[in-house]
């Protein structure tokens, strides 16, 4: 069986009072459309068809894979109208199925369930609500057999009382969707046309329609507002904290847990609350990652600690390595095992050898650091000229004392020492001691300037 997916993608969104257009609106850190396509590849389909309207350029520029066949639906006339301007593209001997692009939690084993269903006939996923307003309900007959959609707007009052609703998520043989879509009419109260009716008219030729049970309510949520937006959000968060905890990851409050991405975890790893992942981060064996840390783009070796209030971007963490509180690690840092950034520290393209230290409150960026050295508080590195930057070279065992400046381009080789204070311009020699200060001078009987008159 060949199967085809259509993606419904046009709405505007109205309630989300935003110009951008409503699939695009992210969760966990991605267009929700994104969500809906990966769940879509999962299946293994024949072809992708992505149906747009409002916005369409930047929802054609946010998701630019060359797998997806995009189809324009000038004006948005209902989702029967939608799907009839993807067939002309659709193999009739496949079997369709149509999601929707504000829908990012709906799971693969609901859709391969319903795909299953819909080898002879249409196969319709519904749900069971406590509360059921706002969707059209399933229409049963005495026995049982589906037999079509009742929008809650054209509902009667025995109709609402139903607690069945339709999710909009249909399967149907293609062929079958071209002979019914064209009898679709419009005569309802919001003018347009709805592609459950494909099912009534189905019905009507002797036609059974299926009827798959979708596992709750948030796996078939759209997102309409942006309450609904957050609620999607949480639920997103709380599934993938859940599956990291369940592969042994101690999370300490999965409501308090935020990714964005990738987030691969080895044996033994603890995360604090309050913590953020984006893009690819993999942590390793033993990893501890204290409260409100945002980790982007990074991998942190086996044993190493993120300690609190840290953010780290484009950074790779060595074994044993030690970072924070309140450092930022920003693009091209590489710490090197045993290594330890500490409190009020920025890096930037910094290769720290192993066992290094910068403890405190210290800039060092565009340098290469070697095994052993030590950086006192208050260095900096001068790394910019205005124009270009330059590059500061420290050797093994070099000690840097407090409130050093490091003017790049500058060396300090093996064992070399710069005294505390001091403003590095000239290179350092093996094992020399370099000072870089101006001369204390004392000034006997000085007094300190009084206040001028009126002036508080």
């Amino acid at each position: 069986m060949n199967l085809e997916v259509i993606i419904l993608a046009a709405g505007q969104g109205t309630r989300m009072r935003s110009p951008l257009p409503k699939v695009l609106h992210p969760v966990a850190g991605q267009p929700m459309l994104a969500h809906v396509v990966a769940t879509a590849r999962r299946l293994q389909p024949q072809a992708i068809h992505v149906v747009v309207g409002h916005g369409a350029p930047a929802v054609r520029e946010a998701l630019p894979a060359t797998d997806l066949h995009w189809v324009e639906q000038a004006q948005q006339l209902g989702t029967g109208h939608a799907v009839l301007q993807a067939l002309p593209d659709v193999d009739p001997a496949s079997v369709v199925l149509v999601l929707y692009g504000d829908v990012p939690l709906i799971g693969e084993q609901t859709l391969s369930a319903l795909v299953a269903a819909a080898h002879d006939g249409p196969a319709l996923l519904t749900a069971r609500l406590a509360d059921p307003g706002g969707y059209g309900r399933i229409l049963r007959g005495a026995d049982g057999a589906v037999l079509g959609v009742v929008e809650q707007r054209d509902a009667t009052d025995e109709q609402l009382a139903i607690d069945e609703v339709n999710t909009g998520v249909i399967a149907a043989p293609a062929a079958l969707l071209a002979r019914y879509l064209p009898q679709v009419g419009n005569a309802n109260s919001q003018g347009e046309y709805y592609l459950p009716d494909v099912l009534g008219l189905a019905v009507a030729d002797g036609i059974p329609v299926a009827a798959q049970l979708a596992s709750g309510e948030l796996e078939i949520l759209g997102v309409n507002d942006r309450l609904q937006l957050a609620r999607v959000e949480r639920e997103y968060q709380l599934r993938r904290a859940q599956e990291l905890m369940r592969e042994g990851v101690a999370i300490a409050d999965p409501a308090r847990f935020d990714t964005r991405g990738e987030l691969r975890c080895g044996a033994g790893v603890s995360i604090d609350i309050n913590c953020l992942f984006e893009g690819e981060v993999v942590l390793g064996d033993g990893v501890q990652v204290g409260p409100n840390c945002v980790l982007k783009n990074v991998r942190v070796a086996d044993g190493a600690t993120i300690h609190a209030m840290s953010h780290l971007e484009d950074a790779e963490v060595g074994a044993g390595a030690s970072v924070g509180p309140f450092a930022r690690l920003r693009p091209g840092t590489r710490l090197a095992r045993g290594s330890r950034v500490g409190n009020f520290v920025e890096t930037k393209n910094a290769q720290v050898g192993e066992g290094s230290k910068i403890n405190h409150l210290s800039y060092v960026g565009d340098c290469e650091m070697g095994a052993g050295v030590n950086i006192g508080a208050g260095t900096i590195t001068c790394n910019y000229d205005g124009v270009s930057k330059h590059r500061t070279s420290l050797g093994d065992d070099v000690f840097i004392g407090s409130n050093s400046t490091l003017v790049a381009p500058v060396s300090v080789a093996r064992g070399g020492f710069v005294a505390a204070g001091s403003t590095l311009t000239q290179a350092v020699a093996e094992g020399d001691l370099a000072v870089g200060r101006s001369r204390q001078r004392n000034i006997s009987g000085w007094r300190r300037p009084g206040k001028r008159g009126g002036e508080d």
